[in-house]
């Protein structure tokens, strides 16, 4: 925590002060003995009240008191707060393993369950994107502010053939603002003008990419446009049977490559083998994602925080004097 007017703080030292001098005002003796014919019944009032509980109203009175200071030099403290300026694609894994049953009803209805929670607690006024990704990616929804878009696109994704995790990566990437696609397949890509926007993309798969680009190529181009990337395997590392049209084909995650994928754009990976698990990734990734640390003005915090010292000093006190 830093503070704007850091003299102000000058005045903590009146906190000590005053407990000096509130600890010498109970250790004054009495100019007046005490008026009072049932002393011995005073006396357990006040062994009742507790030798400590008495303190209670000038510790809060103390507490409030160092609580204004504070607030008085203009406190700094990073804060979470919504990152609008950033941007996120959606890249989904839409492969016929995407229909395994591991994850009931299926990994796919799974998967769309978790997407659309993770597009409803981003905050307001983030763009949000989607691409999917089987044999070909394909942009399905620019990023837009527009939730019911999103929302009504991911409820309408449906299977296809084959995995292309590079090519999901990739065209995520061009979609981010700021971002310009080569001009042909070998062109390298056209390096970003600073200031660069903020851009995200958060990749689920649950197989091995099998066409397109190398997912390792697509990142290090991500990586390069400063993109980070999040990624999600669903399903096992040691693979399952999945029965398509009366055949029965083997598929299995690769997570070694969207590890890699994570690592080479700084982002993480993420493993989930239940529906419950996949919804916890995404509210995870919300956070990381949607919120943001700015260092912001905390004043208003400390001052309310006075005031509820300072009403609560005055409530022990009332009760006090009604218990005695």
């Amino acid at each position: 925590m830093t503070f704007q007017w850091p003299i102000m703080l000058m005045g903590l030292a009146a906190v000590p002060l005053l407990a000096a001098l509130y600890v010498w005002a109970l250790r004054r003796p009495a100019r007046r003995s005490v008026s009072y014919t049932q002393v011995e019944m005073l006396a357990q009032a006040l062994e009742v009240s507790g030798r400590w509980t008495r303190h209670f109203p000038g510790v809060l009175v103390a507490l409030s008191l160092a609580a204004v200071i504070l607030s008085l030099g203009r406190p700094i403290a990073p804060m979470p707060v919504p990152a609008v300026q950033n941007t996120v694609m959606l890249s989904i894994d839409v492969s016929r393993s995407m229909l395994a049953d591991d994850l009931p009803p299926n990994r796919i209805e799974a998967a769309k369950a978790a997407a659309k929670e993770f597009v409803r607690i981003l905050p307001r006024g983030l763009k949000v994107g989607l691409v999917t990704f089987s044999s070909y990616a394909t942009l399905i929804v620019p990023p837009t502010t527009e939730r019911t878009r999103i929302l009504e696109a991911i409820d309408l994704l449906s299977t296809e053939f084959a995995t292309a995790i590079g090519d999901g990566l990739l065209e995520a990437v061009w979609a981010l603002p700021g971002r310009q696609r080569p001009s042909s397949p070998l062109a390298p890509a056209p390096v970003p003008q600073p200031p660069v926007p903020s851009g995200s993309i958060v990749l689920l798969s649950d197989g091995q990419s099998n066409r397109g680009a190398l997912p390792q190529d697509a990142a290090r181009i991500a990586r390069e446009q400063e993109v980070k990337v999040y990624t999600v395997g669903i399903g096992t590392p040691e693979g399952t049977f999945l029965n398509l049209g009366g055949r029965s084909i083997w598929v299995r995650l690769d997570e070694d490559t969207l590890r890699e994928v994570a690592e080479i754009t700084g982002g993480t990976y993420y493993h989930a083998t239940s529906t419950s698990e996949l919804r916890r990734v995404y509210r995870r990734l919300s956070r990381d994602i949607g919120w943001e640390s700015r260092p912001t003005e905390v004043s208003g915090l400390l001052a309310g925080a006075a005031a509820l010292l300072l009403a609560g000093a005055v409530g022990v006190s009332l009760l006090r004097v009604h218990r005695i």
